[in-house]
């Protein structure tokens, strides 16, 4: 078994090889900061799915093929001369050792816990006071502002509530979210009944945003949530539709309300 040091050597010797002018792989070759990018996206969406299914059979592959991604980048600022995977461990350390005072109270990675352990919402302020810190000294002053506009829709909601939430922006209950979720609704259904494009669009977008609210005031996470939901509607209509191939039916000559009792039973069958 090789030790953690060995192999993250022999994964950076591979990642050279790959990128090697002349005996290299030409895809990895070919490759950039920016055409990588949807393969880190797809990586990361396939491990969070692998944890979600349980699938913990699998799940070191997908760990694997996440910290392929850093590696790969790590590889491309090499070559241009602007740092190595090390500098990006090293500066993942000095930043985590930062922003957790109440473990590293001298700052130093191997230094020693004094006094008692503050609480998790203590822990959470100072967290955020270091976080904000680090905004000020990117020149990024806005409370929002570090938030990536590249983040799934759902979770980039949920991030931009809960950090104005921090300044008291926020419901005092999920109550008074619902109450807006149905106002929404109303506000939805007048442009929709105008067949206003433009305004159904902006209205839809409020009801989604109101959703994701709600969610976060009943700490679920929205993207997780829908994710769920769409293998439960895949699975519901997987099964429809082998109930139709056991009745040699076609699914083109199947009315509304035959679907209604085929997708009732596909629920039954859960």
């Amino acid at each position: 078994m090789p030790t953690p040091d060995s192999a993250i050597s022999d994964l950076l010797y591979l990642m050279a090889r790959l990128r090697d002018p002349e005996t290299g792989c030409p895809w990895d070759l070919q490759q950039d900061y920016q055409s990588i990018v949807p393969h880190t996206l797809e990586e990361s969406f396939e491990l969070a799915d692998t944890i979600e299914r349980g699938d913990f059979e699998h799940l070191r592959e997908e760990l694997g093929d996440v910290l392929f991604q850093v590696i790969f980048y790590s590889q491309l600022a090499k070559e241009e001369g602007r740092f190595e995977f090390a500098d990006v461990i090293e500066l993942l350390l000095d930043k985590l050792v930062r922003r957790h005072p109440h473990v590293f109270p001298d700052g130093e990675l191997r230094g020693k816990v004094v006094g008692t352990r503050p609480d998790a919402p203590a822990v959470n302020a100072r967290w955020e006071s270091i976080k904000q810190q680090e905004r000020a000294a990117k020149s990024r002053h806005g409370l929002l502002a570090d938030i990536p506009l590249a983040l799934p829709a759902l979770s980039r909601a949920a991030k931009l509530q809960k950090r104005a939430s921090r300044v008291g922006f926020d419901w005092p209950d999920s109550s008074g979210v619902l109450e807006k979720l149905r106002e929404e609704v109303d506000e939805l259904q007048q442009e929709i009944d105008t067949a206003n494009h433009e305004g159904i669009r902006d209205e839809l977008g409020d009801l989604l945003f109101t959703v994701v609210n709600l969610a976060r005031h009943v700490k679920v996470d929205p993207e997780a949530a829908l994710r769920a939901a769409n293998i439960k509607f895949e699975q519901r209509f997987n099964r429809m539709q082998q109930q139709l191939a056991s009745e040699s039916s076609d699914s083109a000559d199947v009315d509304p309300q035959q679907w209604q009792a085929l997708w009732h039973q596909a629920k039954q069958g859960e």
